[in-house]
């Protein structure tokens, strides 16, 4: 009887950037975040300086004590929104026999949302290295066979690794291909690029503009794989996994 093999990837939300949730006034068709009441004011701008003014505030600025803190006025008032979406746990599947060997795989999405007027930066990390354990047990984390993630994901008979791959319309450089390589290209070839997944974080989606209300979408595939001559022992192997967005 086969050692079977149950495979789960955990993931955890960070955001690193200030929310905004609060709104003056709204109806079924608009929302107010703040009001502020002036007569005047523009935007100017050289090779040297970018300059943005209001007339007719009064008490403006910030203003803090050790129970609140306050940032009043126009130039003062906007806040970068910047959410992302839960990421639910994976079940990598089918499950794999320890003896004869396998391949599963699973996926997630997020959705960052951001009202930054440079964007947004997602990042990936494990908790640990080998990311995918069991006890003392474990995949090792897959090493591209270069530079550059694999277009095509290959584990060698006597191994077993686990690996990761991104898609999404902001996917950057390294993870775009032009159909038989990765970094290079405009492609984003399904199940294509797959690179370890360390406990450094991997910059995977990024964007230059503001993407509020709708969001983008990011999906995360993840692939754990033993080989035909590899024996590896029973058990519930866990990968954490930290997703983090950036607002630039």
């Amino acid at each position: 009887m086969g050692k079977v093999l149950s495979l789960v990837v955990l993931c955890c939300l960070l955001v690193v950037g200030n929310l905004v949730f609060a709104q003056v006034m709204s109806s079924g068709s608009y929302s107010i975040q703040s009001d502020s009441l002036n007569f005047g004011g523009g935007l100017s701008s050289s090779t040297n300086y970018i300059q943005e003014s209001t007339f007719g505030e009064i008490a403006t600025g910030p203003g803090e004590s050790s129970s609140y803190k306050l940032k009043a006025g126009y130039q003062q008032m906007h806040e970068v929104y910047l959410a992302i979406s839960a990421a639910a746990d994976v079940t990598l599947s089918p499950s794999i026999d320890g003896t004869t060997g396998g391949t599963a795989d699973g996926s997630t999405s997020v959705t960052v949302t951001t009202d930054n007027s440079t964007g947004y930066a997602l990042y990936i990390k494990a908790s640990s290295s080998p990311a995918l354990v069991s006890g003392a047990n474990s995949f090792a984390d897959y090493i591209p066979a270069g530079a550059n993630p694999d277009f095509t994901f290959s584990v060698a008979a006597s191994a077993a690794e686990f690996a990761f791959s991104p898609e999404g319309s902001n996917i950057v450089q390294e993870y775009l291909d032009n159909g038989v390589g990765c970094n290079i290209g405009a492609l984003e070839t399904p199940d294509s690029c797959w690179n370890t997944l360390s406990t450094s974080n991997e910059l995977i989606s990024q964007s230059a503009l503001p993407n509020h209300p709708s969001g983008t979408q990011t999906t995360l595939k993840f692939r754990a794989e033993s080989g035909s001559s590899n024996s590896q022992p029973a058990g519930t192997y866990t990968a954490t996994t930290t997703l983090t967005a950036v607002a630039l």
